[in-house]
């Protein structure tokens, strides 16, 4: 998933890419790629600059944070990513201006565009996935999952915080 550097001199030029879910190797993540994964970008290279302006479409599988059950995410996701050669970093310290958190850094005339789709992937998981918007969620008594099934679990809930009060009461009764 390399994209060599080199054949891009100048101007700019169409890429496309299909590549299986299987060749991305995310087995320990809080998501799942379900889909193939279609990147199409035009890269443009003037002397030291790359630039890839396309799209990245495919589908990951999170798990709800309420009911557990899996359900799918569609990403499409806009590309614009410039990139400069990692001899670009100054050595030592040196203050980071604004300009330079949309920037990326490349070696040896590679950029590695399986490490620009991954975190595409990372940036399309919801920050708090749910399968619906109204999702029930597990019974706390019980485990059911509560949009397929109903129970009759009473769940009475105290604040541990009035504890101590609840025990003074009951002394003061006796």
């Amino acid at each position: 998933m390399l994209l060599d550097l080199k054949r891009f001199k100048g101007g700019v030029r169409r890429l496309e890419r299909h590549y299986e879910a299987s060749a991305f190797g995310l087995a320990d993540e809080e998501f799942r790629l379900i889909a193939p994964v279609d990147l199409a970008v035009d890269v443009a290279r003037d002397e030291q600059k790359v630039r890839l302006v396309g799209q990245l479409t495919t589908a990951i599988e999170c798990d709800c944070g309420r009911c557990l059950e899996a359900f799918p995410v569609p990403v499409a996701a806009k590309l614009d990513l410039v990139f400069l050669p990692a001899s670009e970093i100054a050595e030592g310290d040196r203050e980071t201006a604004e300009a330079d958190f949309g920037v990326a850094y490349f070696k040896d005339d590679t950029i590695d565009l399986g490490e620009v789709m991954r975190e595409q992937f990372y940036l399309a998981v919801p920050m708090k996935p749910l399968c619906r918007e109204d999702c029930k969620g597990l019974c706390a008594v019980c485990g059911i999952n509560k949009n397929r099934e109903t129970c009759t679990c009473q769940v009475e809930w105290t604040d541990p915080r009035l504890e101590p009060l609840k025990r003074l009461a009951r002394v003061t009764e006796q």
